[in-house]
């Protein structure tokens, strides 16, 4: 629901929600749309269209977007993407074809093509093995550092949230519990904290 406020698919109940200097409730259709451009939503389920392959999935944002592009550009964006994420060799691939890794790492190319000022992650490793997940965090890391993006992630993998958080804040029923480091966040005798770390993390 956090990220879907910030993206500004559904209003706060209450306060305000302040994206890139815009204040999200207040502005109208255009300018909604246009904020929009320069945030890129990594979804849960990747969001691929199954009747696309991979290069008409990364090319339809920006035809959609920037239809000033010639195809020379869109060609280099999209070879530009796939190479980012290790995936050159799927371009021709249908959906179908590609792993969860490979669907979660190639919804995050057709995020990075309209290279995006923030990256909003949807439970980035969900479904995915640890070896996967650890691929998908290396990567999350990668994009930070190669696109200077800022980013939210939202997850309940404390793996995760310890390999790619530098700020980490937890919610419990749509109210923030503690905030901090990772360390900071779970050196807390709160059960309710304490049983969520102990869920990710069983002592032996």
């Amino acid at each position: 629901m956090l990220i879907k406020i910030i993206a500004g698919l559904l209003r706060p109940d209450q306060g305000t929600v302040n994206v890139l200097g815009k204040e999200i409730d207040r502005l109208g259709p255009r300018e909604l749309q246009e904020l929009r451009t320069r945030i890129g939503f990594s979804f849960q389920s990747s969001a691929l269209y199954d009747g696309m392959n991979v290069r008409d999935n990364l090319e339809f944002p920006l035809v959609r977007n920037k239809r000033h592009l010639s195809r020379k550009e869109i060609d280099r964006a999209i070879a530009q993407v796939l190479d980012d994420v290790g995936l050159s060799q799927t371009i021709k691939q249908m959906p179908s074809e590609l792993s969860g890794g490979q669907k979660k790492r190639i919804g995050i190319a057709r995020t990075l093509i309209l290279q995006p000022e923030i990256m909003l992650y949807d439970e980035p490793t969900a479904g995915l093995d640890p070896v996967t997940s650890g691929d998908i965090n290396d990567l999350i890391n990668e994009v930070q550092q190669r696109y200077n993006t800022s980013a939210v992630i939202i997850t309940h993998d404390l793996t995760c949230a310890k390999t790619t958080g530098d700020r980490v804040v937890m919610l419990s029923e749509g109210c923030f519990l503690r905030q901090g480091g990772f360390g900071d966040v779970f050196d807390s005798d709160d059960p309710r904290i304490r049983n969520f770390y102990t869920y990710n993390f069983i002592s032996d």
